[in-house]
Formats: structure tokens, sequence, C-alpha cells
């Protein structure tokens, strides 16, 4: 007799619709906005590719892709958005304040792409990624008190990014000032698909963990 679906399926299948609908919007701006700069056309491109991989990861689709390429690409990520902070209008300590958020986003994906070396199985995809002192290494961070004290302030300040990012707009939850900086319907577009990714990458990061 066939078994249904178990609640963890279903999260799995929530979250694979919510990261696929997020890589489709980060592959249409990056590709086919004509109204951005070649900056932003990276940071959506980056977005897609974050999205792509933690569709795949519910599923184990992911380890086709060599842990440590996914570590490098998501270390050369999260140091893109900082580093890349160039604003006119501000300082640009201030724009690197503003690219956090999507840094640790992507510290996050390398995070879970490290410790996830030592929890697939013994696979010859495990065997490619490197030798068993690697993958015990990862499964020690991962497990380890500094492991949880990185997965503890991850959590912490993607939930408060996906917070301020969803209920921004809610009239009932804003300040004065906040009111007198609405943003315009794209503002509002974009920080739905910030902080969607932005609970989404909690939710991961929990259940990885």
């Amino acid at each position: 007799m066939r078994q249904g679906m178990s609640p963890s399926d279903i999260v799995y299948c929530l979250l694979t619709g919510l990261f696929v609908a997020a890589a489709v919007h980060g592959l249409r701006r990056g590709l086919l906005s004509g109204r951005t700069g070649w900056r932003a056309r990276v940071d959506h491109l980056l977005h897609a590719a974050m999205a792509l991989v933690m569709a795949a990861m519910p599923w184990g689709l992911a380890q086709a892709v060599p842990a440590a390429a996914q570590m490098g690409f998501f270390a050369a990520a999260a140091l893109w958005f900082p580093l890349t902070a160039v604003r006119r209008q501000e300082s640009v300590l201030r724009a690197q304040v503003r690219r956090l958020p999507q840094a640790a986003g992507m510290a996050a994906m390398g995070w879970m792409a490290w410790t996830s070396r030592s929890t697939a199985g013994p696979s010859h995809e495990n065997l490619a990624d490197g030798p068993a002192p690697a993958r015990h290494l990862a499964h020690s961070a991962g497990d380890s008190a500094i492991g949880d004290v990185v997965v503890t302030m991850l959590v912490l300040y993607l939930l408060g990014c996906a917070l301020q990012s969803l209920t921004r707009e809610m009239p009932a939850l804003r300040s004065t000032a906040d009111r007198r900086d609405a943003g315009t319907e794209r503002d509002l577009y974009g920080r739905f698909w910030d902080g969607s990714m932005a609970l989404g990458t909690v939710i991961m990061l929990l259940m990885h963990h």
C-alpha cells in the first residue's frame, strides 16, 4: 500500500516551489532586464544560482556538484556583495550594511555545503569530495558548539532580515519614518523576494542542522 507524503516532504515541496520561482525571477532580472547595470545583473544571477541549489538540496540533487565547488562559489558570492557596495548617495559602509543580508544568505549556503560533506553517506560522490579526514572535519564543525553558534547567528540574522523585508509595508507595523520612506511597487516586489529567500534559507538551515 502506497504511503502518503510525510510532513517534511510537504515542506520540501513548498520550499522547492518557492526556490524555483525565485530562480526564475533572478534569471529574468539578470538576463532580460535592460534597465539595470552590470552589478545588479550579477546580483540577480547569483541569487538565481542560490535558489536553484536550494531547490535541489531537499532531494539530494545538489550532490551532483562537488561540495568543494559549492563552498568556493558561495564563499566568493558572499564576498561579492560587500566588496561591490558602491553607492553614489551614501557612504561605502552604509552601502555594505545594506548588502549584508545577501552576503549572509550566501554564507549560509557555503556553510550548508561544508557540513553536508559528512552527512550524505558513503557514496562515490562523497569520495570525490575529498578524503575522510576532511569529511570528519566538516562533520565536527557542523555538530560542535562552534557550529551551533554559527547556525544560530545566521538563523537569527536572516530571520530578522526576512521579517523586516516582508512586514515593512504593513501599515500597522511601520514606524513614522518608514511611512515617509515608502518604496515604489518595484521596491515592494524586490523586498518580497528578498524576504522570502531569507525565510526559506532559515528553514533550510534549521532542517539541515
